[in-house]
């Protein structure tokens, strides 16, 4: 089963520049194989279900593994079985209506 998911991982005790966690959480995604789209509050990625979580479960280690004593992990899922939905149509059928409705 197909999935787009958002994820926000947060490490605690760290500090206040969680850049360089997030950056390593993202490449373990990518190294899955996965397609993610960063954004100012979490990261969107789109793959089988269980290749997403499993290489979610990567992310979350490697940011232990770099110091992270705790992390908050929110998660936002989307299936469908009507069709196949990427992250990119999703993005461009709102941005379609939006310069619709303006006009």
């Amino acid at each position: 089963m197909k999935v787009i998911a958002d994820f926000c991982i947060v490490p605690l005790g760290v500090g206040t520049s969680l850049s360089p966690y997030i950056a390593a959480a993202v490449d373990e995604l990518e190294a899955a194989g996965l397609e993610c789209t960063t954004h100012a509050y979490g990261t969107n990625v789109s793959g089988e279900y269980d290749t997403v979580f499993q290489a979610l479960k990567k992310a979350l280690l490697k940011v232990h593994e770099l110091g992270a004593p705790r992390i908050t992990c929110t998660i936002k899922l989307g299936t469908r079985t009507d069709r196949e939905q990427s992250m990119q149509d999703k993005i461009e059928s709102v941005t379609k209506k939006r310069r619709n409705a303006t006009r």
